[in-house]
């Protein structure tokens, strides 16, 4: 393997945590739609807003008509303008999120945060003080692809011009993880918690914390 130069880096649930139940029951209230319709309908249309098909704008509008609400512009931007303050309001970084971002960049590591996402993953990053500590953000719903698929990875490796057999890439998710492997990146895979069954994917390590995978830029 060459010498690491790099690492990718995922959003929720690696270095950022955040509950979304709040979004999930205030949203829908804006407009009088039960939490259950809502949901069912966003799931639906969820991937677009992942791969940047569709803006919280459109896609709300979409939501709205086949829950049988008329869209007015004014309570759409009402709903997406809270979407995105409610983000804001719930997330908050892993607290050794900060200092293993700040250690890579002192050992002259290029960063990229990968991430699957809507758009309001960008200000909540520039908030949250982690754009400024990495070199890219590349989020699904800006390049047009999603993790696993292997464009979102080339992606990020392009942008901070590094060979995969230089980086590693860090995410809670197996799924996402299979991804990385199959392009030719190192893998780690975060568990916080308990793995409660899943089974990493396979060329992965597991490790439970960020000073641990620190641990693997030394040398």
């Amino acid at each position: 393997m060459a010498r690491l130069e790099a690492c990718l880096v995922d959003a929720y649930d690696t270095i950022v945590t955040c509950d979304f139940s709040v979004q999930r029951r205030e949203i829908p209230a804006l407009a009088g739609i039960s939490r259950d319709t809502w949901e069912n309908e966003y799931d639906r249309i969820g991937p677009a807003f992942t791969d940047g098909r569709l803006s919280k704008t459109e896609g709300f509008g979409r939501i709205l008509r086949a829950c049988g609400k008329e869209p007015q512009p004014d309570l759409v931007r009402e709903m997406v303008n809270r979407d995105r303050e409610l983000l804001l309001a719930n997330a908050r970084l892993f607290d050794d999120a900060i200092p293993f971002l700040r250690k890579l960049r002192a050992r002259g590591m290029k960063i990229a945060i990968v991430s699957n996402c809507t758009e309001t993953t960008r200000p909540l990053l520039v908030e949250l003080g982690v754009a400024a500590l990495t070199d890219a953000l590349i989020l699904s719903c800006e390049v047009c692809a999603a993790r696993p698929a292997a464009q979102i990875f080339q992606c990020a490796l392009d942008r901070i011009g590094v060979t995969a057999d230089a980086a590693l890439f860090v995410d809670d998710q197996a799924g996402y993880c299979a991804g990385s492997v199959a392009a030719g990146i190192s893998t780690v895979q975060i568990v916080r918690g308990e793995l409660d069954g899943k089974v990493p994917a396979a060329g992965t390590t597991v490790v439970r914390s960020l000073p641990e995978v620190e641990a693997m830029f030394l040398g």
